[in-house]
């Protein structure tokens, strides 16, 4: 890339990349100069993540197969988002993809938070906020509100917790949300995902 293909910009993460072109006639070149370069080098692409994606939005609106690409988490792909005067437009850009999020709800369902009765809610937040904001900082860079149905999913595991640790909660859901929903709203600084708005009983 960098003998060859210096005008194309070019990002790489450890056996992941990404090379922007601007044709397709160009990327087919630069794919079969890369496979020539690979087999020198005794390696392959891989076979099926290796795509020419065309990125379209309201500046590219041409036909292809191929729109949209993971990269370190994020999906890439056409969204709708609004300019600094109000007006919506199509945008070519990334979120939070749905990999990441299972793996993150799957990782909050791990923590198993409902087998801690004995800790208090500002126990859990210490113990939790760090992760949660530290995800929040990552993939919230961009479209922040995609991130927000595994908040959700955090104040969800919380009312669990709730339900396990007080009695009066134990076989009502409703009553566990709106108590939970209760305490977010008078200790929003609690959880990050409180900060954010993303309140029990909210959705």
């Amino acid at each position: 890339m960098e003998t060859n293909h210096r005008n194309k910009p070019f990002a790489r993460y450890a056996d992941d990349a990404v090379v922007h072109c601007h044709s397709r006639e160009e990327a087919e070149r630069l794919l079969k100069s890369l496979e020539t370069r690979f087999a020198e080098c005794g390696l392959e692409l891989h076979p099926t993540k290796t795509r020419i994606v065309y990125c379209k939005d309201d500046d590219r609106q041409g036909t292809h197969t191929e729109t949209t690409f993971d990269f370190l988490g994020y999906t890439f792909r056409a969204r709708r988002s609004k300019n600094k005067y109000g007006k919506f437009f199509i945008n070519f850009t990334p979120a939070v993809g749905n990999k990441a999020k299972k793996a993150m709800q799957q990782k909050i369902h791990d923590w198993r938070m409902h087998l801690k009765p004995d800790k208090t809610l500002e126990d859990l937040a210490h113990m939790f906020n760090p992760v949660l904001r530290g995800w929040v900082n990552y993939y919230g860079r961009f479209y922040k509100s995609e991130m927000y149905s595994v908040l959700r999913h955090m104040n969800r595991a919380l009312v669990r917790w709730a339900r396990r640790k007080y009695k009066k909660l134990a076989i009502h859901q409703r009553r566990a949300d709106a108590w939970l929903g209760r305490i977010a709203r008078r200790e929003q600084k609690l959880f990050v995902q409180w900060q954010m708005g993303v309140l029990p009983g909210t959705g």
